[in-house]
């Protein structure tokens, strides 16, 4: 079976460059591509068997906010990853809130893209440190990630622990992450019987214990 992904990208060669390394991903991967957004959806409604949609902000005509959306309403279950340089966090959350199940930044390096795209497509949510509000340094980011490990925690459940940790609420998180509060609440209730813990105080001292700054 194939794992097929769509780019969307105007500019030739950043769309062949994209297509190169998303081919490190897995074996199986076929990239198609698109170089705007009517050409994106025609082929989507040609065969809507896709496994991610990579989607570039600055696109001609129909910008990548407004394809996220359509992508979102007409092919709910294709995931979409955006990789921009509008990386600002007005842009990140924008484009979480228009429906992406990533960002990523394109001056990241290959390794980011190829790790966001793998991400997804295990059903988890990629975003940047930016996307997330967090002005923690790296190291606390590898410590939560150590303990989300440590708990056998899915990707989406290490994303939803981050924000944990930094004691957002499910409204917050679900805002931030682009997903539906009751998603978030089926998240943090798999992070507290995972912890076998029964409430997010207790969950944020074992963290606490563990060296997260919360």
């Amino acid at each position: 079976m194939q794992t097929r992904i769509l780019i969307v990208e105007d500019h030739v060669l950043v769309r062949e460059a994209m297509a190169l390394t998303l081919a490190q991903v897995r074996e199986d991967v076929v990239c198609e591509q698109a170089s705007n957004a009517t050409d994106a959806l025609a082929l989507l409604e040609a065969d809507s068997d896709c496994d991610l949609v990579v989607v570039d902000l600055m696109l001609p005509e129909i910008n990548g906010f407004s394809l996220l959306g359509v992508v979102a309403k007409r092919f709910p279950a294709v995931p979409a990853l955006v990789v921009s340089a509008l990386d600002d966090r007005e842009s990140v959350h924008r484009a979480m809130k228009a429906g992406a199940s990533g960002f990523v930044s394109k001056a990241s390096p290959s390794n980011t893209l190829i790790e966001a795209v793998r991400t997804i497509l295990s059903g988890g949510v990629f975003t940047p440190e930016a996307a997330i509000g967090s002005d923690g340094s790296n190291r606390n980011r590898r410590a939560s990630q150590a303990f989300a490990e440590r708990f056998q925690l899915t990707a989406a459940q290490g994303r939803v622990l981050e924000l944990v940790a930094q004691g957002k609420s499910n409204r917050d998180i679900a805002e931030f992450l682009g997903l539906s509060e009751g998603t978030v609440k089926v998240h943090v209730s798999a992070i507290l019987r995972a912890l076998g813990v029964t409430s997010r105080a207790q969950a944020l001292l074992m963290m606490t214990r563990a060296g997260l700054r919360v």
